[in-house]
């Protein structure tokens, strides 16, 4: 997943180099952070994210992310939320979280070496989606030969395109880019269901938390179908935490204890935002 499994933070994982400028304790405590030498403020929850990558983050506070970070500020004993405000391209984590300018990154896929993961506060995968009332109901899979002829919307460099490439589908697909600039153009997910509902293509596959929203959004009856039965290739189903420092080792525990004790009410407001939910079992998780 990943241009960051944020604008994907799930399209293609990006090597990114982060550079790390590391205050002295004194310094940090100082300024009022944290003890250990971690460089974590005790009174704001400073987030690292960027301004315009909905459904996950938005300056007007409209992301699940935006959500999420003030019930962590408020379980965590943080009397406000700030923002570090960065697009998601090559230098998101080095110019954010490894300039101590915030302490946490709300959304990151597990496994990434640039950031240290909390435990994972949900799993998704990408999807498939099409129009409920169509030909292709009950299609699970993207070697379903009702997908043979059809023309499907997929962004370019992310893992579903090498499944694609396998079933033959890419010759007749519609390659949507990877990084684009949310403030000028629209989400590639939103353009494809856009582009589904006009009949310029017949299907699309995209980043499931992304799929979700703009499916609901459009208000359109839409089958979203998550890719948990792909054999072999690149995988489709990731775990997403929160990425902090490598050394905020304190900060990773306080916010594991937090994702534990408020799971519920985290699923709650995933599924409010129509995030496919999956457990480790690839079930659905619908409460």
């Amino acid at each position: 997943m990943a241009g960051r499994i944020h604008r994907m933070r799930a399209a293609s994982f990006v090597v990114l180099t982060m550079a790390v400028a590391v205050p002295s304790q004194a310094e940090a405590q100082s300024a009022g952070l944290g003890a250990a030498g971690e460089l974590v403020d005790q009174d704001t929850l400073r987030v690292c994210a960027d301004p315009s990558n909905m459904p996950f983050s938005d300056r007007s506070g409209e992301g699940f992310e935006d959500r999420l970070a003030k019930m962590v500020a408020a379980g965590t004993g943080r009397s406000s939320v700030a923002y570090t405000w960065f697009p998601s391209i090559m230098g998101f984590v080095r110019n954010t979280l490894g300039a101590n300018r915030c302490d946490v990154i709300m959304g990151y896929a597990q496994g990434d070496e640039l950031v240290q993961n909390t435990n994972a506060y949900y799993r998704s995968s990408y999807v498939l989606i099409y129009k409920k009332d169509g030909d292709l109901s009950g299609v699970e899979t993207l070697t379903d030969r009702k997908l043979s002829d059809k023309r499907i919307g997929v962004v370019e460099g992310t893992p579903p395109t090498a499944h694609m490439a396998v079933a033959k589908l890419m010759r007749k697909a519609k390659v949507y880019p990877l990084m684009v600039d949310t403030r000028a153009l629209p989400s590639m997910a939103e353009l494809m269901i856009q582009d589904m509902l006009a009949g310029v293509i017949d299907a699309a596959v995209a980043w499931g938390p992304m799929a979700g929203y703009y499916a609901r959004k459009s208000g359109a009856e839409l089958a979203i179908v998550p890719l948990t039965k792909e054999k072999g290739g690149q995988r489709m189903t990731y775990r997403i935490t929160m990425g902090v420092r490598p050394s905020d080792q304190h900060w990773k525990r306080t916010l594991n204890a937090f994702i534990s004790d408020n799971q519920a009410e985290i699923n709650r407001l995933l599924l409010d935002y129509g995030v496919p939910l999956l457990d480790e079992h690839d079930v659905s998780i619908t409460q």
